[in-house]
């Protein structure tokens, strides 16, 4: 298990202030010529075979916008976002930070699809550095895992396109296979992407025909930072959509303890009986993390610990949370691979 700093994940990304992106926006957008510069024709993945795709109209959350022709510089700004665009062939020129970890070479399920390409990392979570954005000076700039708020949007969209949050869905809670589709048709990949999406949901099929069993039984997903605070992850956040591909039934009352627009249900220890399911998975960071949560009076009580139905596993070393976290077309099959077999053990 990590005993580093726990990693701040998707519900912190609601609570942390945006860049004042206007003086930034301002000085980069001055030093590129107002953004009215012409991008470099770079290739950033493999050679061009979706010429014939373009112009594509993509819809998202702040409109729609039009690619004219196949963006040879991509910058993500999702969390995940980078994951889907490396399956189709392209290696984003820039990307945010989530782990506090580089994103690139460290992911078991990535490193070999950036190779020795570094992309530069443009911000941390929904904080963007403009100024290196525009540097970049990028065809298309995709934001799908993300929380990107409209100012930003505006002022990304002075100098380049940009495809947005999927349209009609809270920040943070679209389908891996709804961002999925978004960012292949922005790239003019839309039948690889159904290929991708197949692939991806025949592995969860087989893991379902296998275990059938999975079906009769009630998961939960849960954290824990700080004594005393427990975290139960709704049906949107990628963790427990994981599960439920996998044939779990998800416990509904998460959802309802859950605050408008939160993908987590934030519960103290005397809350700790919502999570008395069938199958307990904890992800934390640390073996003094999992410690503290097995000598939780209130916890001890529950029959999910006392029958050996919880579940702790790491977000990193190995990467096994932040793979579900992830939970993309390129890191769900290594997902798969490790969470099968020690679910699979619990009876």
């Amino acid at each position: 298990m990590s005993t580093g700093t726990p990693p701040i994940l998707t519900r912190f990304v609601r609570c942390i202030p945006r860049v004042a992106v206007a003086t930034a926006a301002a000085l980069a957008l001055s030093a590129c010529g107002g953004g009215t510069d012409k991008a470099e024709s770079t290739p950033s993945g493999e050679a061009s075979t979706t010429s014939a795709a373009f112009p594509v109209t993509v819809e998202h959350k702040y409109g729609s916008t039009t690619i004219e022709a196949e963006p040879k510089k991509v910058v993500t700004l999702g969390l995940s976002d980078q994951d889907a665009v490396l399956a189709l062939g392209v290696k984003p020129v820039g990307a945010v930070d989530w782990f506090k970890e580089q994103p690139y070479g460290k992911w078991p399920w990535t490193k070999d699809k950036w190779g020795s390409t570094k992309p530069e990392i443009v911000g941390e979570r929904d904080e963007y550095n403009i100024e290196k954005i525009v540097a970049l000076k990028p065809d298309l700039v995709i934001a799908q895992y993300s929380g990107m708020k409209k100012e930003q949007y505006d002022t990304l969209s002075k100098f380049t396109k940009v495809v947005a949050q999927p349209k009609g869905l809270p920040d943070y809670g679209a389908s891996w296979q709804v961002m999925t589709r978004q960012i292949g048709k922005s790239l003019g990949k839309e039948a690889e992407t159904e290929k991708l999406i197949s692939g991806i949901d025949a592995r969860f099929e087989a893991v379902r025909d296998k275990h059938p069993e999975f079906a009769e039984k009630t998961l939960a997903v849960a954290d824990s930072f700080e004594a005393g605070k427990y975290s139960g992850f709704t049906k949107t956040d990628p963790k427990a959509i994981f599960f439920s591909e996998l044939g779990f039934k998800l416990k509904p009352e998460i959802d309802t303890l859950a605050k408008p627009g939160w993908n987590v249900a934030e519960l103290s220890a005397e809350k700790l009986n919502v999570l008395d399911v069938d199958r307990l998975v904890w992800v934390t960071s640390s073996t003094e993390a999992n410690d503290r949560i097995k000598a939780e009076p209130l916890y001890k009580k529950l029959k999910v610990h006392q029958e050996k139905r919880d579940l702790f596993v790491p977000y990193q070393d190995p990467d096994i949370g932040a793979a579900f976290s992830f939970n993309t077309v390129l890191s769900i099959p290594y997902a798969i691979d490790e969470v099968e077999p020690l679910i699979a053990a619990i009876k």
